[in-house]
């Protein structure tokens, strides 16, 4: 039996991809995959897998991160992922997936009142103004302030 190498950011390092970067049309699936290879890798530092971001994705299209994780496993290369995600969970068209990207990359967390004052702190703590920032605008934020040399 063959043993499979996955190739992986060390994100102890850097960071993952911009939640923006869409693969296959999908705002998500590019921070996420490196983010379960990283995991996989044993490189992932202080992100989540499967995370309330991650279940973001999973959930529009149907499919669990265990599902996903299971592909990550295989070695697939991005576009071999954006294939399955394609072809399980929820058939998706691609005005639903570009609709639903964007409703997702300009959501903020300021709108949810579950979550405004943990959001005003966290955009404050990166130099953002959380009135004008979506949750992609913070997680870029954090990612940059988490790797300043």
């Amino acid at each position: 039996m063959s043993t499979i190498t996955i190739s992986a950011k060390d994100l102890t390092k850097e960071a993952p991809r911009s939640p923006r970067i869409r693969l296959g049309g999908y705002v998500i699936l590019g921070r996420t995959t490196d983010k379960c290879r990283a995991f996989l890798a044993g490189t992932i530092g202080e992100y989540h897998f499967d995370c309330p971001l991650d279940n973001q994705l999973f959930g529009f299209k149907g499919i669990t991160g265990d599902d996903f994780k299971h592909e990550v496993e295989k070695g697939l290369s991005d576009d071999e992922l954006v294939a399955w995600v394609d072809s399980h969970g929820a058939s998706k068209t691609p005005n639903e997936i570009k609709a639903w990207s964007d409703q997702v990359e300009n959501y903020s967390l300021i709108s949810d009142p579950e979550k405004k004052d943990f959001f005003i702190d966290e955009c404050k703590k990166v130099g953002i103004d959380p009135y004008k920032s979506s949750l992609f605008d913070w997680l870029e934020a954090d990612d940059k302030a988490s790797f300043k040399k």
